[in-house]
């Protein structure tokens, strides 16, 4: 048995995601002694950290335990360091992993990896040809409540599935009074904003594995607040959607529905919902709790049966028999062990690729008014 230690470029480490959700889980495996792999060697992740800002910088990798950090994207990929992974703003993402593809750095990015479904194929296409590990982050799937709904479908729960419901979003305010909880590249195009492009991405892996893959869509999009204010204080016009209504066809005939908004109130159980009905029993999920309908304890909820009833006492919550560690570990350990020990990786470039299409035919969709099919992506 022995330690390796593997450099991992993070690029973006001072911003929320790269240092709460990546820096923060790399910097435990690392204090655990590594991950251990099949042969009992442990791999033990060793961060570098890539900023635009070097006090920032330097502040976080001292509270953090590592002196390694360098506001020198391109002196980083020049270095030993193994993996990249981009979680900087999304404007750019593309250019800066072909870089690292170039290098010869396996690759493990944020969604959406690029602006258009072809540009996102041709980083797939890059990393496969220059034969680098691939993939992009899929974290949804391992939050406790979905994780559970990955289970229920593997164990044959719901018999023949007949429908999938997204409903997802919450108020994001504006600046006026409270502060905005999104930065604002959010909400410009040019920085690569949009609630179709950042969430569809999520929509599209989540529909594809818990319910079946994504054939068609139709779609309307709107934006409820055209100005904002800013992080200076200044107010500024967005271009882009905040509101997504999408009706979508899924392999073997499924409807499935997505309401996603950033300018809506919540009264459900979670700020995203997943509901998956079948011939057999239905599902409910939010990030963290499941909830079960069998169909021999579907009561008669139609006419006056339904009356006075309550609707939530004859649904069962799911308990928590499943692994919980953080999503973002889980992501991290999968994508380790496929470069340490080229253990098999699901969610890989081309997976990204599918999430970046899907926000694409929404657009289309809106524009042209119709249905538009989704092209089947591979390498």
């Amino acid at each position: 048995m022995a330690d390796r230690h593997i450099g991992v470029i993070i690029n973006g480490a001072t911003g929320r995601m790269g240092t709460t959700q990546h820096l923060r889980h790399l910097m435990d495996i690392r204090a655990e002694g590594g991950l251990k792999l099949k042969n009992g060697d442990h791999l033990v992740p060793d961060p570098l950290l890539v900023g635009r800002d070097a006090a920032r910088l330097a502040a976080l990798a001292t509270s953090h335990g590592t002196g390694r950090w360098t506001t020198d994207l391109a002196a980083a990929l020049a270095g030993p360091d193994a993996i990249y992974m981009d979680c900087s703003a999304t404007g750019g993402r593309p250019e800066r992993t072909k870089a690292a593809i170039a290098a010869g750095k396996h690759i493990h990015i944020e969604k959406p990896t690029a602006p258009t479904a072809a540009a996102a194929m041709e980083l797939a296409q890059l990393a496969h040809a220059a034969g680098v590990k691939h993939g992009v982050i899929q974290d949804k799937l391992f939050l406790p409540g979905f994780a559970k709904l990955m289970f229920l479908k593997r164990s044959g729960f719901f018999g023949r599935i007949v429908s999938a419901r997204i409903d997802a979003g919450s108020w994001i305010f504006d600046g006026e009074l409270q502060t905005c909880q999104r930065p604002s590249w959010n909400y410009r195009k040019a920085d690569g904003g949009g609630l179709a492009l950042d969430m569809m991405a999520h929509w599209r892996y989540m529909l594809d594995h818990l319910a079946a893959p994504v054939v068609r869509v139709a779609a309307q999009i709107t934006t409820a607040l055209p100005t904002r204010i800013d992080e200076a204080g200044q107010r500024y016009t967005v271009d882009v959607e905040d509101t997504v209504h999408a009706l979508l066809t899924l392999e073997g005939g499924i409807p499935a529905t997505v309401t996603n908004s950033w300018a809506t109130r919540v009264r459900r159980d979670d700020t995203m919902c997943v509901q998956i009905d079948g011939t057999l029993g239905s599902a409910v999920a939010g990030r963290n709790r499941c909830y079960t309908q069998a169909a021999a304890n579907t009561p008669e909820a139609f006419g006056g049966a339904a009356l006075g009833m309550d609707f939530l006492e004859h649904w069962t919550e799911v308990p928590d028999t499943l692994p919980v560690a953080p999503p973002f570990r889980q992501c991290w350990e999968l994508f380790l062990r496929h470069v340490g020990e080229d253990a098999p990786y699901g969610p890989t470039l081309v997976e990204g690729a599918k999430a970046v299409q899907l926000a694409e035919l929404v657009y289309r969709s809106h524009a042209e008014g119709r249905w538009v099919e989704a092209e089947r992506l591979s390498l």
